[in-house]
């Protein structure tokens, strides 16, 4: 289990989703496996660890809401690349996503963390998503145990 600035990271209780977007998928699927990687650091069970996969970032908070619904999950790591294009399309996206993921976590008070990254380009995607512990993925993993931690000392 990683260290932290509060401690042991211990997620061996904890059952966890990964939301992640197919959109870029070259992209995204690193993403997913940094996040596989530091849950698994954390002691989250591989059993305990569920993908579901959307068409793209926009689609996120409306997955991420029917898990919420469910109440199966400690929490939601939520995994996506909006890269720029030649249109604002990339700004309403990645709005629209942030907002959405937002939305749940308050609504349900359900831990959810942002992997979904933005970029101007495919080489700055690439960057954050490469195997190592800047890959946004394994950073966002590490959050949520972080935050599922925070919450549960809640009393």
């Amino acid at each position: 289990m990683e260290d932290n600035k509060f401690g042991k990271l211990d997620g061996h209780k904890c059952k966890i989703a990964i939301v992640r977007a197919r959109f870029n998928e070259n992209i995204t699927n690193d993403l997913v496996k940094g996040s596989q990687k530091a849950l698994q650091e954390c002691g989250v069970l591989s059993k305990n660890i569920k993908i579901f996969s959307v068409p793209g970032s926009l689609e996120i908070p409306l997955l991420c809401q029917a898990l919420a619904r469910k109440k199966k999950f400690n929490g939601l790591v939520t995994i996506g690349a909006v890269i720029k294009g030649e249109t604002a399309h990339f700004e309403y996206v990645a709005k629209t996503a942030s907002e959405g993921i937002l939305r749940v976590m308050l609504d349900h008070h359900l831990p959810i963390t942002f992997g979904v990254i933005t970029a101007y380009n495919l080489d700055q995607a690439k960057k954050r998503s490469e195997n190592n512990k800047s890959n946004k993925g394994f950073e966002a993993a590490k959050a949520l145990i972080e935050m599922i931690a925070v919450l549960s000392g809640i009393k």
